[in-house]
């Protein structure tokens, strides 16, 4: 749509409000919103000016001026305002100049699709995340000089078995931990609200193709959407965690994307597909390994070489890596195999047709900021092209079973956030080329995880320590 289209679109609908949307540093979407009345097509050149400073990650109060520029093509009604409002997702410029913000990550997912198509390689990367979620019926938690806690609860949770989540009653059917994937109701007490989520995506436009809960007990749930182009994709996650965040708190419960919130369970990801086309066709079919072209195969050596590194971008946070432990189903060993759930890449039987030919990484959480996760995988696996970086010999047994001393020879995750943000400290040239991450973003980015996540974790004791080591 162009701009005259949206303004249109918003006086059809009967929109007395527009919302403005952007994503912050870390992939948390942030609005304002404006009367109708106020959007014009100017709006969309000139765009709207706001406090920069006070977005998380982004420059301080003596850069804090910015503009947002609203994308006509993004125009949807949102479907949880109770006044008809039209939403706009926007992009973040420079006032003076109206240069992309190098800190913006939806300006950064568009310089890499800008970049693919310079290289001359392909013209199109599709992406198709598969983000797990909870869903929760109670969840508090602190943390004070004297005491710190978290408690959570759900009606269907394993631990609920001999008790009541509201003390009245017990009906049973509870998945025990490991064995939610897939009964059906009602062991599955979250169904229907997973269905009216997929309801809501698709009055977005989104081609849902399944729904189902997951393999951990207390709503865990996924539901996938069709893949796009890596930028329409991103803008698809964020509404889709917006989707899934609101229609359950229209049911009285919390949503969560936390990798690892059950201890003793199953943790969520996003297992990532990608693929490249150029021309409207598909360049990863072929005839090598697992029905791979050699560009597939080396762009999966571009993804395990980096992987160490994009995993600061794709697995961000500390909890990430309380889900990237042996003992569940979260791939930690750099590997690919076809069909083998156990490597960080798969390469799906997808049968004989060329265009269903991807890769799927499996080390992904969805506390991925989508921009720079997708973005980040896309400039791995190109460098993985174009320098022919060979992935190695695939791994077509049960790495999980492997003895410790085989288990030993393949790469591994990090294994916490600040091995991550150390790997992505030396190896993160290959982001910076075509001015797709500048050094700045890259600095910012390390800057944020290690002085608001990974100190303030450090100094805090958690309750484990006492029982581990308060007699000794």
């Amino acid at each position: 749509m162009k701009a005259a289209d949206v303004i249109k679109l918003a006086k059809e609908k009967g929109c007395k409000m527009v919302d403005i949307k952007f994503t912050d540093l870390l992939g948390t979407w942030q609005h304002f919103t404006i009367p109708t009345s106020e959007l014009s097509e100017d709006t969309f050149e000139e765009g709207l000016g706001f406090d920069g400073s006070s977005i998380r990650g982004w420059k301080g109060i003596q850069e804090s001026d910015m503009l947002v520029k609203p994308d006509p093509s993004t125009a949807l009604v949102d479907p949880f305002m109770d006044v008809p409002t039209l939403s706009l997702t926007c992009d973040i410029v420079h006032p003076d100049t109206h240069e992309p913000y190098n800190r913006d990550p939806r300006q950064v997912a568009k310089k890499a699709v800008e970049y693919l198509k310079s290289t001359g390689i392909a013209d199109t990367c599709f992406v198709g995340p598969e983000a797990e979620f909870f869903l929760f019926d109670d969840i508090r938690y602190d943390q004070t000089a004297n005491c710190g806690f978290y408690e959570l609860d759900s009606e269907e949770a394993a631990w609920n078995s001999g008790s009541s989540v509201d003390g009245t009653k017990n009906l049973g059917y509870r998945p025990r931990h490991k064995e939610g994937y897939f009964p059906t109701i009602p062991m599955d007490a979250t169904h229907n609200i997973r269905t009216e989520m997929c309801l809501e995506l698709e009055k977005l436009g989104m081609v849902v193709e399944r729904q189902h809960h997951e393999v951990s007990t207390a709503g865990q749930g996924e539901i996938d959407i069709r893949y796009d182009e890596l930028l329409k994709m991103a803008d698809k996650m964020m509404w889709f965690k917006y989707v899934i965040k609101n229609v359950a708190r229209r049911h009285n419960k919390a949503a969560t994307f936390m990798p690892k919130p059950i201890f003793g369970d199953n943790g969520c990801g996003m297992h990532t597909h990608l693929s490249l086309w150029k021309d409207g066709e598909p360049l990863f079919a072929g005839d090598k390994y697992a029905g791979l072209s050699q560009m597939g195969l080396w762009f999966i050596g571009g993804i395990l070489k980096h992987a160490r590194a994009t995993c600061a971008f794709t697995n961000p946070t500390t909890n990430s890596y309380k889900r990237l432990v042996p003992g569940f189903e979260a791939p930690v060993k750099l590997a690919y195999s076809y069909k083998n759930r156990s490597a960080a890449i798969r390469i799906p039987n997808s049968g004989p047709n060329p265009k269903a030919k991807r890769i799927e990484f499996r080390t992904p959480d969805p506390m991925a900021n989508v921009y720079l996760s997708f973005a980040a995988l896309l400039m791995a696996g190109l460098d993985g092209i174009q320098n022919k970086i060979d992935p190695g010999e695939p791994m077509d047994k049960d790495i999980y079973g492997l003895p410790p001393q085989e288990a030993a020879k393949i790469p591994s995750v990090p294994g916490t956030l600040t091995e991550a943000v150390n790997s992505l400290g030396t190896d993160h040239d290959f982001l910076l080329k075509g001015d797709v991450f500048s050094q700045d973003l890259v600095d910012a980015w390390m800057s944020w995880k290690l002085e608001n996540e990974i100190t303030p974790m450090q100094a805090r004791p958690v309750p484990y320590e006492f029982f581990l080591y308060f007699d000794m």
